[in-house]
């Protein structure tokens, strides 16, 4: 199994902001972003209350096996005033597939700290690549707040020294 390539696009990614950190294997891989932020509050434009990066990953794997997006780990920040929200929302599915593994955390104000999250797909909202082709990864991801009046909601997601990172795990199976 080899990672043969990472892009991306978005609000929450645009070009020369992500950092790619890929196994001496290719086998896992890190991003790391600089500008995955969305805020709400007095004055502020709505295009800054949602973020999103869509991201396709370039597999490539022996005939025979297909594989599935399990977990996610996910590291960021929010800060919401009392009486905003903030959401992380990730969809994953494969070129020319209907099927989608969707995934969503909210946090309610007041809140301001740093946050982890692993999330897990159940067997029932796994979506597997189709056997015997190739085809990219998609993962469309974003940070979304609300706040009305003079309130005030950020939420990024985000490292310890201020990028934004996403980890993921990969779950193999058999074709049949």
């Amino acid at each position: 199994v080899r990672i043969n390539g990472i892009s991306y696009a978005g609000s929450g990614c645009p070009a020369g902001s992500v950092s790619q950190l890929m196994s001496d294997d290719a086998k896992a891989f890190t991003l790391l972003f600089d500008s995955y932020v969305a805020e709400a509050g007095p004055g502020m434009p709505l295009s800054l209350a949602r973020k999103n990066c869509q991201i396709a990953v370039d597999l490539r794997f022996p005939q025979g096996w297909s594989y599935s997006i399990f977990t996610v780990d996910y590291r960021g920040y929010a800060r919401l005033d009392p009486g905003t929200s903030g959401q992380q929302v990730s969809s994953y599915y494969f070129s020319g597939q209907s099927k989608t593994g969707n995934l969503r955390t909210t946090y309610y104000g007041p809140a301001e700290r740093d946050y982890q999250i692993r999330d897990t797909l159940g067997i029932d909202a796994l979506v597997w690549s189709p056997c015997g082709v190739n085809r990219a990864l998609n993962m469309n991801t974003q940070v979304r707040v609300s706040a009305t009046g003079r309130q005030r909601a950020l939420m990024t997601i985000d490292s310890i020294d201020g990028e934004l990172k996403h980890v993921y795990g990969i779950q193999w199976r058999r074709c049949q």
